[in-house]
């Protein structure tokens, strides 16, 4: 398993909230406590809000809040995504105001946890990758607005997916999609910067029992 691949799949288990011992972790991900260990340092200098210290477990905590205002999800989603696609674009006229933008940002973000200011907007390897998924955010959005399926192709693989879009997800500075994968015939996730290419395809798809949004996340639920 690839190094970034082992990180998101820490990432989601964190995602839950719960508490996580590193040896549960290291494993079930078939690699040393040690190696779980460098991964959690990773992860909070990319941006996770990552809690927890060696010998009693990890968990995330995400915080959606800078005073004075309240935030929503879907606005701090679009304001860091803004930042981090300005901050991508090799444009010093608009890349370093982004920066300087950031930086105010994390001065007001609440200091209760103690961490270091986490850039807000801008990752830190193995996740400056998300950027290239930017491209695709577009299509994914109309996509789950008509009921339209998709064909994507994916890294490191040569069959297309044929496949429902549900929900976009945002976790971690990482972007998903929630789809129904026709050819595999349940739910699935995918990372929307590892989509090669995609391409929308004729014909609308209607909702159908047992593929909805509704009814993944009631089996997540279980």
């Amino acid at each position: 398993m690839k190094r970034a691949d082992r990180l998101y799949a820490l990432m989601t288990r964190l995602k839950d909230g719960g508490l996580h011992r590193a040896e549960d972790m290291a494993r079930d991900l078939g690699v040393s406590l040690r190696t779980i260990y460098r991964d959690m340092e990773v992860l909070a200098a990319s941006g996770v809000p990552v809690e927890g210290e060696r010998g009693a477990g990890y968990t995330a905590r995400a915080s959606i809040t800078l005073p004075p205002l309240n935030l929503t999800e879907p606005e701090l989603e679009a304001l860091h995504l803004g930042l981090a696609a300005v901050g991508a674009s090799g444009m010093p006229e608009l890349a370093d105001p982004a920066r300087a933008l950031s930086r105010k940002i994390e001065a007001v973000l609440p200091e209760d946890t103690g961490q270091a200011a986490r850039r807000f907007g801008f990752a830190t390897y193995p996740f400056a990758e998300a950027a290239l998924g930017f491209r695709h955010m577009p299509a994914f959005r109309a996509a789950i607005r008509a009921r339209q399926k998709l064909r994507i192709v994916l890294a490191d693989e040569t069959k297309p997916h044929v496949v429902r879009p549900l929900h976009l997800d945002y976790w971690g500075r990482i972007w998903t999609c929630i789809v129904w994968d026709e050819e595999a015939g349940d739910f699935a996730t995918f990372r929307i910067d590892r989509v090669e290419t995609l391409t929308p395809l004729p014909g609308l798809f209607v909702d159908e029992p047992g593929k909805r949004l509704s009814d993944y996340r009631g089996s997540a639920a279980r």
